[in-house]
């Protein structure tokens, strides 16, 4: 599963002898997660492969923002089947981190976009571009007559017959996150239910910093922005997880740092 504070940007302070993609100096960012690690620091140690030169447009949180959230938002809508325009999308937890960029990537793609989220969060996804919106409080996507080509799932809790319910019959099923019980009943009978010219039901496999060149052109082209909500402090980094676990962030929370020390 992902990890808290893994995604991190900044300016590269020394290397090692056989780094060759970098040099101190060169503003970088990416996401740690592969190797278990985590960012919540003033200096950290990273793979070379972890990281990625950061755009000169794009600000430090900005970057901060993008890694882990931006590459689980394309994969998700490319991996299992590609987004086709015209196509009918649904995000489910359209409203976090990794929801505001499957937003508008979907939208880039020339998709047609339903974002579900609560009702505090439904003016963002507007602004982002969504076709539609629904409240999960008050309505079920996966019990009404609507159907779609793709739902990308982050908060999944349901059963797989009721994602079925919700697709066209060639639609696909995409978990990117949930309850335990979700995820497990993807990932052991996903395939079971899936068929190859028909519905496809699926748990995401993360491939961290695979797509980030991708996510950069899509940012550089202005289709894609990083939505942040808040930003912290670094001695404020509890806070700011509890603030996120709440549920009332509105794409992602950022934690700075500001005064390096020495290292």
């Amino acid at each position: 599963l992902p990890i808290l504070g893994a995604d991190v940007a900044g300016t590269v302070e020394a290397v090692g002898p056989n780094v060759k993609q970098f040099q101190p100096g060169d503003a970088v960012f990416g996401d740690l997660c592969e190797g278990g690690w985590c960012g919540l620091a003033e200096y950290v140690c990273a793979r070379e492969t972890a990281l990625t030169l950061k755009p000169a447009g794009m600000t430090f949180e900005q970057a901060a923002a993008t890694p882990q959230a931006g590459v689980l938002a394309l994969q998700g809508l490319r991996d299992k089947r590609p987004v086709q325009p015209g196509q009918k999308v649904l995000i489910n937890g359209a409203g976090g981190g990794v929801g505001t960029f499957a937003v508008q990537m979907a939208k880039s793609f020339g998709a047609e976009v339903t974002g579900v989220d609560s009702l505090a969060k439904l003016a963002t996804l507007r602004s982002l571009g969504a076709d539609h919106v629904i409240d999960y409080t008050q309505e079920d996507y996966t019990q009404t007559d609507r159907q779609y080509d793709l739902i990308v799932d982050v908060v999944a809790r349901r059963s797989i017959s009721d994602y079925k319910r919700a697709l066209t019959p060639q639609g696909t099923f995409v978990v990117i996150g949930g309850s335990i019980a979700t995820i497990l009943q993807t990932a052991t009978l996903g395939t079971w239910y899936s068929k190859p010219e028909g519905q496809q039901m699926s748990l995401l496999m993360h491939r961290p910093n695979k797509d980030l060149a991708s996510i950069i052109a899509l940012f550089e082209s202005g289709q894609v922005v990083p939505v942040i909500d808040k930003c912290y402090p670094l001695p404020e980094a509890a806070e700011a997880i509890r603030y996120l676990g709440a549920g009332h962030a509105k794409g992602k929370v950022v934690i700075t740092v500001e005064r390096a020390l020495s290292p």
